[in-house]
């Protein structure tokens, strides 16, 4: 896997990422930042590609009690400048399974779903995930 950047902890009471993004996924998110400002992540249990994290224009999909903040993304130009911050959601329930996982936002070539900003651009966002022991708050 190529390089990772991590985002920064939005649980309260921790101060570990639990989402990283690799280097390919950036670059696809400055693009499409470019097409569609700012951006936003979620990342259900369901259907229709249930397991893959959707990429909205931010504030296009509605969050609420039921989800929870796993972390925040600074995405940067290529030159260094602050684009502005990406969140990375997750269903609560989808959060009971996955909590013991460190989640990696990747991208290969392939048509996800056709809710998600990257379809038309012949990519997916896909998750890789690695269970590991968190430190405890």
């Amino acid at each position: 896997m190529s390089t990772v950047t991590e985002t920064k902890a939005a649980i309260d009471g921790e101060d570990f990422s639990r989402v990283a993004f690799t280097e390919p996924a950036l670059e696809l998110l400055r693009k499409l930042w470019g097409i569609h400002g700012p951006l936003m992540f979620h990342q259900s249990g369901g259907c229709c590609d249930g397991s893959s994290p959707m990429c909205y224009p931010a504030g296009e999909f509605r969050t609420g009690g039921s989800d929870i903040r796993l972390g925040e993304l600074e995405l940067n130009d290529d030159t260094g400048r602050l684009l502005g911050n990406i969140d990375f959601w997750m269903s609560k329930e989808q959060f009971e399974y996955w909590k013991h996982t460190k989640l990696t936002v990747d991208v290969v070539n392939g048509r996800g779903s056709g809710f998600s900003v990257e379809a038309p651009e012949g990519k997916r966002f896909l998750i890789r995930s690695e269970i590991i022991e968190f430190p405890t708050a």
